[in-house]
């Protein structure tokens, strides 16, 4: 899966490309924790480029959130497809994320 990550002041982005599923999951959490601890939790998912998300994705994000937490932030998503909206509200897992609708209102609730 193709991450592309850009920096935005002292916020990163990372945008997957492609169905976030199976072994490609473990890939975007490894770099999505990395970048967590790199920036003080100054991060942004771009999700506007995932078609969908299996169990595997949706456990990827969810751990991510969950480091997150325990440091009293949320992980922020922005872009969400529908299906990929559907999919966290359908799983109740919606609630556990900040979602934006685009990369620069993201970026700037860390403001």
């Amino acid at each position: 899966m193709p991450l592309t990550e850009t920096k935005c002041g002292a916020v990163y982005v990372l945008r997957p490309e492609g169905p976030l599923k199976g072994p490609e999951a473990q890939q975007f959490r490894d770099r999505l924790v990395q970048i967590i601890n790199a920036s003080l939790g100054r991060c942004v998912v771009d999700a506007s480029a995932i078609q969908f998300v299996d169990s595997k994705g949706l456990e990827a994000m969810a751990d991510a959130a969950d480091e997150l937490a325990q440091t009293g932030q949320s992980l922020r998503l922005c872009g969400t497809t529908e299906t990929v909206r559907q999919v966290l509200e359908v799983t109740e897992l919606a609630a556990r994320f900040e979602l934006f609708a685009d990369v620069n209102t993201a970026v700037r609730s860390f403001l």
